[in-house]
């Protein structure tokens, strides 16, 4: 099935990293995945909760879309976080820890926000790959000061979806793709080649075994293209 935009079933959307966008922030970078932008920045505060006192660091993440990042506008969610919001802000957590020694970072808070400035699917796959790169710029920076042990940085991560679109497996799914997608998956994993996150489900027909690895496997190969882009951005 020809896609809209031309690209063949196992094909990554045109990938851009812009590091240092911002000027304040300890770690920044802009993620352009075809039509999706998400900038990413990284704030580093010399505390951490409760639970990590005397254990070393923490890190944590959130996430937004800006108003006119989709093709009507987004209310701004000042009367409490939706469901969805939660969700992603504790996927981006939780796939930035598993790239780091949360041990070796003292007792600071590195905080991922994740704005997305323009949506056409695949918005919390891109927030993940465009914070791991903010977030080694900020450990990076402290290890360069002496405040932060080089080991601190483990295996970078990234994160792709995939998907079931009229029986055909999908990698990098746009938007359009994901509405008629009949079996949507997001996956994280690291440079290792280990999973560090699959979030899948059948939203039309239920699936295979046999699809659930011809879409894990799609999404292993561009995961290793995402790392590449992350690796370039950062030389």
């Amino acid at each position: 099935m020809p896609r809209k935009d031309g690209r063949r079933s196992d094909e990554l959307r045109p990938v851009r990293i812009t590091t240092g966008f911002t000027k304040y922030a300890e770690g920044s970078a802009l993620i352009c995945l075809g039509d999706t932008h998400v900038l990413c920045n990284v704030s580093v505060e010399n505390a951490v909760p409760a639970h990590r006192l005397g254990k070393g660091g923490w890190v944590t993440a959130e996430y937004a879309l800006l108003p006119r990042s989709t093709l009507t506008r987004t209310p701004r969610e000042t009367a409490g976080l939706t469901a969805r919001t939660q969700e992603i802000r504790r996927l981006i957590g939780r796939s930035l820890r598993a790239s780091v020694d949360l041990s070796l970072l003292g007792e600071r808070t590195f905080i991922a926000d994740c704005d997305v400035l323009q949506a056409d699917g695949g918005t919390r796959t891109a927030a993940v790959t465009g914070a791991y790169v903010a977030l080694a710029l900020a450990v990076r920076r402290l290890i360069a000061e002496g405040e932060v042990d080089p080991r601190a940085l483990l295996a970078p991560v990234a994160a792709v979806s995939v998907g079931m679109v009229g029986g055909e497996p999908l990698l990098d799914l746009c938007y359009e793709e994901d509405l008629a997608a009949d079996v949507d998956f997001n996956v994280v994993m690291n440079a290792r080649g280990q999973y560090v996150e699959v979030q899948g489900t059948a939203e039309g027909r239920p699936f295979s075994h046999g699809d659930l690895l011809r879409l894990l496997e799609m999404a292993h190969r561009g995961i290793g293209l995402l790392l590449a882009a992350q690796e370039k951005a950062l030389a």
